[in-house]
């Protein structure tokens, strides 16, 4: 595999010329949805390349992130996963991400309600989803 220094410089290249193309050709209302790792890094040198779009119609989705989160509490709660909402996942698809469990919800109740174990919050669910990429890799 490539190494994130060179991943981050290819893909800045690529998302500089998607930027410069969307805003040399994009509709003054288009909504930019960026799923390329690192995601957020992506969408913001796809954003700096296009001044003449909206800021707010930029969009990183770190949606793989989110759904490992959502299943971690979910098994732990014991409920199924479309029970989990309002689950975020602020940062870049790597290490240092953080899973949003302050917000999130199961069955309409604030996790931390659902899942009282502050513990297993920091030091299992953070951990492991903000990890579970490399792990993954490991294995195969």
């Amino acid at each position: 595999g490539m190494e994130r220094a060179d991943l981050l410089s290819q893909n800045g290249e690529i998302f500089q010329i998607q930027g410069r193309a969307l805003n040399e050709s994009a509709n003054d209302d288009c909504k930019v949805l960026v799923v390329g790792n690192p995601c957020n890094t992506n969408a913001l040198i796809a954003m700096e390349n296009a001044p003449r779009l909206k800021r707010k119609n930029f969009h990183a989705l770190t949606r793989l992130d989110e759904n490992r989160a959502k299943c971690q509490m979910a098994v732990k709660a014991g409920k199924f996963y479309t029970s989990v909402t309002r689950t975020a996942i602020w940062g870049n698809h790597s290490t240092t991400q953080v899973p949003d469990f302050l917000n999130a919800k199961i069955g309409g109740i604030p996790a931390m309600n659902v899942i009282k174990d502050i513990e297993w919050f920091k030091n299992e669910f953070t951990p492991t989803v903000a990890t579970r990429g490399g792990a993954l890799i490991k294995k195969w």
